[in-house]
């Protein structure tokens, strides 16, 4: 549905994206990662037919969006960087403009609107003017005008940007849902947006597409992945000791918490050998967990690297 095929573009001297490849079929949401300019907006605007590639192409829902671009927009429901809308005009009145330029229908308009106001939770906004608006509330008007002509493709770059924690649980409900009929590509600099909304992961950094897999998988290559992590009174003369256990690689402390973060070395078990030491130093801890991974320490570790190694 959502198709790049060797897209390219450069700013000057400066390759913006470099020969991306990728595909999100309906039912997928992938979402879009990457340190500050990776390229994931360029590569956004360049997907929507906003931005012109150098090389390649890209297609929705079969249309080329250069080629065949009213085709192509039709099908698609595109929230911009920034969240960009007319100032001066009213919620309603937006969302008028833009049913009226989608071409809706005045039976299913209504049907539509109601639907949309009502998922954005916009009711109270209606009579505002844009310009009176907080960053997230536009930012939720801005999903509405995505959305509101029910597309089978959607390109969203920041949708949870400025949204409170409330707003941001339903606005990832709200995408699952709507993602079992649709392709969805969501860009997020919020880490925590991936594993709850995305069921797919593309890592850009410097233009290149480094990865393109699973949420799990990514976590998977976490050095903390089946770490034991726990906080407990009194613990100083237990952490000498996790230090010395043959299956230990390294022991972590958090300096303002104080939990402490036991890491295997690779393919030993831990949580067994942690449980019997704290046991036989009468420890108790209040909390004691097996970590899957951490999804930051993969991040940094893949863009560091890879900005190392790209370094001349």
């Amino acid at each position: 549905m959502i198709e790049a095929e060797s897209l390219q573009r450069s700013f000057g001297a400066r390759c913006a994206v470099q020969g991306l490849s990728l595909s999100v079929r309906p039912g997928q949401i992938l979402g879009l990662l990457g340190p500050n300019g990776a390229g994931k907006t360029t590569t956004l605007r360049m997907l929507a037919g906003v931005l012109a590639p150098d090389v390649g192409r890209a297609r929705i829902g079969g249309h080329d969006v250069q080629r065949q671009a009213l085709a192509a927009r039709r099908v698609l429901g595109y929230l911009p960087e920034g969240a960009p809308l007319y100032a001066e005009m009213s919620v309603h009145a937006l969302l008028m403009f833009v049913a009226r330029v989608r071409g809706l229908r005045r039976a299913h308009l209504a049907q539509r609107y109601t639907h949309v106001v009502q998922a954005l939770e916009l009711e109270n906004l209606l009579g505002q003017t844009i310009g009176t608006l907080s960053k997230g509330q536009r930012r939720r008007v801005g999903l509405a005008q995505a959305i509101l002509h029910d597309p089978p493709a959607l390109i969203l770059d920041e949708p949870t940007d400025g949204l409170d924690p409330n707003q941001q649980a339903s606005v990832r409900k709200l995408l699952r849902g709507l993602a079992r009929e649709r392709a969805i590509i969501v860009s997020t600099h919020l880490l925590e947006d991936v594993p709850q909304l995305c069921n797919r992961l593309a890592l850009l950094v410097q233009g290149r597409l480094l990865t393109d897999t699973t949420p799990a998988e990514f976590v998977a290559r976490s050095r903390y992945r089946g770490a034991v992590s726990f906080t407990a009174p009194a613990a100083g003369p237990v952490r000498a000791a996790l230090g010395l256990l043959p299956e230990v690689d390294t022991v972590e402390i958090d300096a303002l918490s104080g939990r402490v973060t036991v890491l295997p070395k690779p393919g030993r078990e831990l949580l067994p050998r942690v449980q019997a030491l704290l046991a036989s130093y009468q420890v108790q801890p209040r909390e004691l967990v097996l970590e899957g991974g951490r999804m930051d320490d993969v991040f940094r570790s893949m863009t560091e690297t890879d900005a190392v190694e790209s370094s001349p």
